[in-house]
Formats: structure tokens, C-alpha cells, sequence
């Protein structure tokens, strides 16, 4: 009975420690002014888009004022062509990309479009590059092989593949992007491996007798996270922009929801009537990518700092 007390204990410490261990890491970006900046812009923008769940000045989506208002006490922001609340549309639009994706049938689930893409072309690129990296060779050769094919492409033009292939939607934006990104994480990913993998740990791994899947899943990504974890919040903006892009070009997130590419491109043919209706989604794609852009230059900062 002692030594069972003493072991959960112990195992509660450990957890303690670890948890704090995380917020220490966590809160390191604090010490970048930089860092600090981009982290509340980004968080700013989170917040609209969670308060959008619950409350929006107006439907996004219903035409019920004057068309083309400028700001004004009732529209902060003003009105669109339709007549649409900018705000509750901005708003709106901040949640399809950050918090919210559509499956098909109607699902939601938690995680933007441009999260999720990102998040897939991380899976796939690391899957990749650790492989190439670790095992070299052959298998090297053919993967790269694969990933400069698809990196000799214009993203745009990998863009319009994956989307006249597969139709529009929430998910075939997220495949999109995954296409797309993937060959950049992956060869990073394998830039990383080539060299952890000749450290004392992994070889210590190789002389237990443990797995290939275990020494580049427990062994080389871990110690790779750093550098990958910084290019995720890069790339993340690059995913924004796609997704305003596409949605400038009419081929994005489909309707109702409101995406600020597809407000821009709306909005352009009435500009000299209301400039405000192309300014604000403009401003709102600008500050985003510029937040996450402050917040991976600030979080590589203090990290390296940590690591000398």
C-alpha cells in the first residue's frame, strides 16, 4: 500500500512539474516585444471570431440597410452593396477561417479552414521529410523527387487543380492546402532529421534494438519541434492569404458565409461609392498574417535565445 501511494505520488509531481514545465515554455514568447505584439493581434482576431458564435450586431447574411453606407453610429463599419452589416459580416468571416470548418452534410467542427490545412500539410510534410531524412538513399531520392515536382508548380495553378478535381468546399480548400504546403514542411522536416539523426540519443535508440518508427516519432520529432512549430504559424498566414485569393477569384469557401477574400472581390466594383466595404476586409487579411508573421519571428527568437 506504501509503495502504491508513493508511486502515484510521485507520478502527480512528475504531471505537476511537466504542466509547469509547459507554461514556462509557453510564456517565453512574452519576453519578445515583437512576439508580444503579434500574439495580441492574433488573439484579438480569435476573439472576434468566438464572439461571432454567440452575437454579431446583425445577421451577417441579411440585406437590411441602405446599401453602400459608410460608417455610421448604426453600422460601425458600414454596409456593403446588399445592404449587408460589414462588421457582422468581418466577424463572421474571421470564424470560417480560425475556428470553424464545414463538412459536407452540414458538420462543423472546431478548427478554422486555414488551421486545419496547415495542420494537414504538417502531418503529411513530416511524414515525409523524417522518412527521406532517416532512412537516405533510394528512398530519399524518390520522395524528393515527388516533392520537387509539386514544388516546380505554381501554388496557384496546384490551387485550381485540386479544386476543379474535387469541387468547392470547406474541405476541398483544406486538401488544397495541405497539397500545397506539405512539400515546404517536408523538406524542412528532412533537413532536421539529417541532422539529429546522427546524434548520441538516436544512436543510443538504434543500439536498443527500437524501431524506425519510434526513433523518428520519438527521438528526431522532438527535438525537431521547434523550428517546425515556428514555420506552422508562418505558414498558417500563407494560408490566409490562399484562402482570400481563392475566395478573390470566386472559387473559395462557398456561400453563405461570408470570406474576406470574396468581400474584397464583391466590393471592388463599388469602391468609389464605398471604399470602406473593400478597406475593412483588406485591413482584416493585412493585420492577421501580419500578427502571425510577428508572433513565429518572436517565438524563434526567444527560442533560440533559450537554446544557446
Amino acid at each position: 500500500m506504501a509503495v502504491a501511494e508513493q508511486t502515484t505520488s510521485v507520478a502527480a509531481v512528475g504531471s505537476t512539474s511537466a504542466w509547469r514545465r509547459y507554461g514556462q515554455n509557453a510564456l517565453i514568447i512574452l519576453d519578445s516585444r515583437v512576439g508580444t505584439i503579434g500574439l495580441a493581434i492574433v488573439l484579438f482576431w480569435f476573439f472576434l471570431a468566438l464572439l461571432s458564435m454567440v452575437w454579431t450586431p446583425y445577421p451577417p447574411n441579411a440585406s437590411q440597410f441602405e446599401q453602400n453606407l459608410w460608417p455610421n453610429a448604426t453600422n460601425w463599419l458600414g454596409t456593403d452593396h446588399l445592404g449587408r452589416d460589414l462588421l457582422s459580416r468581418l466577424m463572421t468571416g474571421a470564424q470560417v477561417i480560425l475556428i470553424k470548418t464545414r463538412l459536407p452534410g452540414g458538420i462543423a467542427i472546431p478548427g478554422g479552414v486555414a488551421i486545419w490545412g496547415v495542420f494537414g500539410s504538417l502531418v503529411l510534410g513530416v511524414a515525409m521529410g523524417l522518412t527521406a531524412g532517416y532512412y537516405g538513399g533510394w528512398t530519399d531520392q524518390i520522395i524528393m523527387q515527388i516533392l520537387d515536382a509539386l514544388i516546380a508548380f505554381p501554388r496557384i495553378i496546384l490551387y485550381l487543380v485540386v479544386i476543379a478535381a474535387l469541387g468547392q468546399g470547406d474541405w476541398v480548400v483544406i486538401i488544397a492546402i495541405t497539397v500545397t504546403g506539405a512539400p515546404g514542411v517536408a523538406r524542412l522536416a528532412r533537413s532536421l532529421a539529417l541532422d539529429i539523426k546522427n546524434r548520441d540519443y538516436v544512436l543510443a535508440a538504434q543500439t536498443r534494438g527500437e524501431s524506425a518508427f519510434y526513433i523518428m516519432f520519438r527521438e528526431i520529432l522532438p527535438n525537431a519541434r521547434g523550428p517546425l512549430l515556428v514555420d506552422a504559424m508562418l505558414r498558417i498566414g500563407y494560408a490566409i492569404f490562399a484562402i482570400a485569393t481563392l475566395g478573390f477569384l470566386g472559387i473559395g469557401l462557398p456561400p453563405p458565409d461570408p470570406d474576406w477574400g470574396n468581400m474584397v472581390n464583391e466590393a471592388r466594383s463599388y469602391i468609389f461609392n464605398n471604399p470602406y466595404a473593400v478597406l475593412w476586409p483588406s485591413l482584416a487579411i493585412a493585420t492577421l498574417v501580419i500578427g502571425l508573421n510577428l508572433f513565429a519571428d518572436g517565438l524563434n527568437e526567444e527560442t533560440s535565445r533559450y537554446q544557446r
